[in-house]
This record gives structure tokens, C-alpha cells and sequence, in this order.
């Protein structure tokens, strides 16, 4: 050994003594206390949490019957002479069924699943399997192609729902579990964390306010819940960001607060209900600040204004900047879109806007926001 990194028990007792310390047996040893545990350190087990969560989590089967044109050589009068008899022509298309599958969550006892609208758009047959081998036909209540939810309902007996959580209680550091079937091979549970809350600007969708997991989600996971360590919902698994198509860490859930606001309107109206205005925006930049003269560079411009529609009704025009609505300060388009669909038709919307260099304010009473258009597959 060497002598510069081992020091020998008599040269230890040697430098005690000739310090003034002498050992012992009564003397007390003064030890670093343990340091206390985190506040709400996890369990070693989410057993607890899969049992109260997953049976409410269904696999969703979907079937949808596509068309397709027959060859045109089936009509040529050549090749039918030739071949004879062997050619038939029978007239028709050719129908194939493609099936898909997905997730989805009862969040009522009645029957009500919440699940992606992408799971189910343009089926013709849905079928949903609950956790304990019984499934069922759905009927479509409604969708929501703008957050990418939809509502189905099931006629069971004794069906499990799901708690609803607080997602806007979460934190970033919250230990999640998504629960559903990826690739069809069975209810599959994977762990993570809230990785980050309110993600928009995606282009996902046209209201987006993302909750984003590393909990493992892959395709067959739409639909399908995110719970946090109690087994309370906290969002709907939607999509995944991946290069290879499968998980990569980075995954995002709609809000169970914006989901179950959803779904009460489908249920109640048999869709969303939101305000409108009817005018067209640009988001303000730094060429455009000086153009207008404007001593801001946040807020959308007015491009157009629809005639008779509520933002023309209350004054609003073309190259006024908008920089607040209902006090909420206004960056861009989609702020503005949010804050104006998020008023009920009929409740009142106040502007603060920039016209000529002087702040005015305008009022204005919500319509209700046209249907979306279906998405191009």
C-alpha cells in the first residue's frame, strides 16, 4: 500500500492523542441526519391506481367499407371476346373493409366513452371492448374535429367510469400513467411524467392546450387515458411526436378540463358550442407596427370584417390592431381564436384595440362559431 493514501490504526490513535482527544465508549458520534423525504414522494407500486383506472379504459374497433373502381379491361370489348366467359364484368365497384383500432375512457356510468375523433371519423361500424371481455356496438353522439375528440355511448349494465382528475392542478414532475392498446396488442399501462402543460402552436389542432408525457404512447394509444399516480383522469392520449412511429418520449394528451367541456355540449347540443365574431386577422409584426404606426409589436390586425356580423355590429374594422380580449393580452391569430371561442354565443366580448395611435375599447355580443368542415384524410 502507499503510505501517502493509507493511514495505519496506531498512527490514527498516534495524531488523536497528540491532538487532546481521547475516545470514549460514552462519547456521542455526531451523524448528518437523513434528509426527509419529498412531499408526495411516489409509491413503490401504481397497482392501486391500474385498478381503479383500467377497467373504465375500453379498446375501440372500428370498420369502415371502401370503394374502389374496377379495371377498365374488365370492359374491353376485345379482351371479352378473347377470353370469353372467363371475364365478368359484374358491374359494380369493388368494396373492401379496412378496420382500424384505438382507445377510449367511460367517463359515465350511463355509457359515454370519450375518445379521439380521428379513432372513429368515417367508420361505418364501431365496436367497443371493455377491460372484462364484454363489448358492445356504439352509437355516435358527436364530435369535435377542432380539439379531435368525440363522444360514442354504449347499452351496457354495471359499467365502470372513470374518476375525473384536476388538469389544471398538474405539475411538470407529476408522475403519469397512460393506459390503452397500442398496435392491438392488449390494455398495455406504461409510466412518465408531465413533461410540460399548455402546449400549443403545434398545428395538431385548431384549439390546442396540450398536456405533454413521456409516459410511452404509441399508435392504437388515441383515445385512451392518462392518469395520474391515483388513477384520477387527467387527459385523453392524442398523438405522438416520432420519427420512426413509434414512441421517442414526447407524447401529448387533451386536458380531461377542455375534454369534459366538449363532451358536455355534445351531449347536450350534439356539438361544441363557442363564439364567433366574424373577422379575419393577421398577427402583428414589426413591418407592419411601423406601416400602422403602432407602439406595440403584439396583436392580430383586422384584415376583414364580415358585413352584419357581430365585430362589424360592434365597430370593428379593417387595420384596427387588437391587443386585448376580455382582458387577456392578445399575441397572435390563434390568441385571439381562443379567447373568442372560449366566450359562450350570446355573452358579451370586450375588445381593447389600437385605431390610429389611440386605445379604444369595443363590445361585442358572441354568435355561435360555424361547424367545422371535415378534415381531408
Amino acid at each position: 500500500m502507499k503510505r501517502s493514501r493509507v493511514l495505519s490504526l496506531a498512527a490514527l490513535v498516534a495524531v488523536a492523542g497528540f491532538a487532546g482527544f481521547a475516545l470514549r465508549p460514552d462519547t456521542a458520534i455526531s451523524t448528518a441526519e437523513a434528509r426527509p423525504a419529498f412531499l408526495g414522494a411516489g409509491p413503490v407500486t401504481y397497482a392501486d391506481a391500474v385498478d381503479q383506472a383500467a377497467p373504465a379504459v375500453v379498446n375501440i374497433q372500428t370498420a369502415r367499407i371502401v370503394e374502389t373502381a374496377r379495371s377498365p379491361m374488365l370492359r374491353d370489348p376485345v379482351l371479352r371476346e378473347l377470353f370469353g366467359g372467363i371475364l365478368r364484368d359484374p358491374g359494380g365497384p369493388n368494396r373492401r373493409v379496412e378496420n382500424a383500432l384505438g382507445s377510449g375512457v367511460i367517463v359515465d356510468h350511463r355509457g359515454y366513452v370519450l375518445t379521439n375523433n380521428h379513432v372513429i371519423e368515417d367508420a361505418d361500424a364501431v365496436r367497443v371492448i371493455l377491460r372484462d371481455g364484454r363489448s358492445a356496438d356504439a352509437k355516435l353522439v358527436g364530435t369535435d374535429p377542432e380539439t379531435d375528440l368525440a363522444v360514442l355511448r354504449i347499452d351496457l349494465p354495471d359499467l365502470p367510469e372513470i374518476q375525473l382528475g384536476r388538469s389544471d392542478k398538474i405539475r411538470v414532475g407529476d408522475v403519469v400513467l397512460a393506459i390503452g392498446n397500442p398496435f392491438g396488442v392488449g390494455q398495455t399501462v406504461t409510466m412518465g411524467i408531465i413533461s410540460a402543460t399548455g402546449r400549443d402552436h403545434l398545428g395538431i389542432n385548431v384549439f390546442e392546450n396540450f398536456i405533454q408525457t413521456d409516459a410511452a404512447i404509441n399508435p392504437g394509444n388515441s383515445g385512451g387515458a392518462l392518469v395520474d399516480a391515483r388513477g384520477n383522469l387527467l387527459g385523453i392520449n392524442t398523438v405522438i411526436v416520432s420519427k420512426s412511429g413509434g414512441s421517442q418520449g414526447i407524447g401529448f394528451a387533451i386536458p380531461v378540463k377542455m375534454a369534459r367541456l366538449v363532451m358536455a355540449d355534445i351531449i347536450e347540443h350534439g356539438r361544441p358550442r363557442r363564439g364567433w365574431l366574424g373577422f379575419e386577422g393577421q398577427t402583428l409584426n414589426e413591418q407592419l407596427a411601423r406601416v400602422l404606426e403602432v407602439k406595440t409589436d403584439e396583436g392580430v390586425v383586422v384584415t376583414g370584417v364580415l358585413r352584419g356580423g357581430p365585430a362589424h355590429n360592434a365597430g370593428l374594422r379593417p387595420r384596427d390592431v387588437i391587443v386585448e380580449i376580455n382582458g387577456k393580452p392578445i399575441r397572435d391569430m390563434r390568441d385571439a381564436l381562443i379567447q373568442v371561442a372560449a366566450t359562450r354565443p350570446g355573452a358579451e366580448i370586450r375588445m381593447e384595440i389600437v385605431r390610429d395611435g389611440d386605445r379604444e375599447e369595443l363590445t361585442a355580443t358572441a354568435a355561435e362559431r360555424p361547424v367545422a368542415r371535415r378534415r381531408e384524410r
